[in-house]
């Protein structure tokens, strides 16, 4: 049964603000400064119709209220979507300079961060009216904004896992062999949005060598009898992603795709055995690594094992050596291991897990094992 989720609050959105200025207060900073994108949209409600070159900017700060610029002919859209008393809201018309409407929320000589899809025409507008200012990246300083998940958001990151199980159980009847990857990329799309997500973001269909290519899009290549095909898709359910890999095999395997597709499921599980609170994020890089490289594929291993999940499909955490962060309660990212043999196939499996108090909770259930298709 689907995890309920409900309609996020004005609560959740004040809350979400006030945590995130303080966020940024403790890490020395005199504030956050948010552009059109997933951090406005996941602390406000608010995602303009159309992203222009006209700016609009949160600015979230300890000691003032949230603060909204929008130009004039969006605000009616902002005020509601945002709702009454959320924020203190302003405007600017065309015309006049939006940056000098923007000087009265800033200190003229403080240092934010600001969003990573911020323009690089508005963080120039804002250093040139105000050259004292000192600005970093949201994900540079606080990589963690949006990777804690509360109750709601994991409802919504279930039942985006879910439909893709969903669809992954409906594509395996369809014929593969004979056909173009274009047409099961087709197929793949229509039941992703048949089990209720309202955006396809990617149908990555690599067949045979196309497989080796971890990011191949699918092409007019037809599959053939015993190609592997590594199947990649998502999109976003209730605004929140779903992600996940299975690899599928065209009639009869051989040994050594067998011997590949066990290797990537051990090194898969034994990663997600590793979830637990208090783990370093690179430590799941690293299981599912040695598993790989103790097999003698480590070179073959080319990409991080995971990446966080939400609003967006590739966020922080990320599950990359180097990344020292624990793992948190409430945190959702992939495992995705792979091994990629160049010119002949590749296989992934990926499982979108959730932290749990005392381990990991898979978000994906579909079949592991390596499927036979026609």
């Amino acid at each position: 049964m689907e995890a309920e989720s409900a309609p996020f609050t004005l609560d959740d959105f004040r809350l979400r603000m006030e945590r995130s200025a303080q966020a940024a207060a403790a890490d020395g900073l005199d504030g956050l400064l948010i552009t059109p994108g997933p951090d406005l949209l996941w602390l406000t409600g608010y995602q303009p119709t159309a992203i222009t070159e006209r700016l609009t900017l949160l600015v979230l700060r300890v000691d003032a209220e949230p603060q909204l610029l929008v130009p004039v002919l969006e605000r009616p859209d902002a005020e509601s979507a945002v709702g009454a008393g959320a924020v203190a809201m302003s405007d600017w018309r065309d015309g006049v300079d939006p940056y000098e409407a923007a000087t009265p929320l800033l200190s003229v000589d403080g240092e934010y961060a600001i969003s990573d899809s911020a323009w690089a025409m508005h963080l120039l507008g804002l250093q040139h009216r105000l050259p004292e200012t000192r600005y970093v990246s949201v994900t540079d300083r606080l990589p963690m904004l949006r990777a804690v998940k509360d109750d709601n958001e994991l409802a919504r990151l279930e039942a985006a896992g879910a439909a893709a199980d969903a669809a992954f159980g409906e594509i395996v009847k369809v014929r593969f062999a004979g056909r173009k990857e274009t047409d099961v990329a087709a197929d793949l799309a229509r039941l992703l949005r048949e089990f209720g997500h309202e955006q396809v973001d990617f149908t990555v269909v690599g067949s045979g060598p196309n497989g080796a290519n971890p990011h191949h899009e699918a092409g007019d290549r037809a599959i053939l009898a015993g190609d592997m095909i590594v199947l990649d898709f998502g999109g976003l359910k209730h605004g929140y992603g779903s992600d996940t890999t299975r690899t599928v095999c065209a009639g009869d395997p051989t040994d050594q795709m067998r011997e590949v597709h066990d290797i990537v499921r051990a090194a898969q599980q034994a990663a997600f055995e590793t979830v637990r609170p208090g783990v370093a994020c690179q430590e799941i890089d690293r299981v599912a690594r040695r598993v790989i490289s103790e097999a003698g594929y480590g070179d073959e291993f080319i990409h991080r094992t995971g990446h966080g999940i939400g609003m967006t499909t590739h966020e922080p955490p990320y599950m990359v050596e180097g990344e020292q962060r624990p793992l948190v309660p409430g945190m959702c990212f992939s495992i995705e291991p792979g091994i990629y043999l160049a010119g002949r196939f590749g296989v992934r499996i990926e499982d979108i897990v959730t932290v749990t108090a005392d381990g990991g909770h898979r978000l994906n259930n579909s079949d592991r094992g390596l499927t036979i298709v026609e």
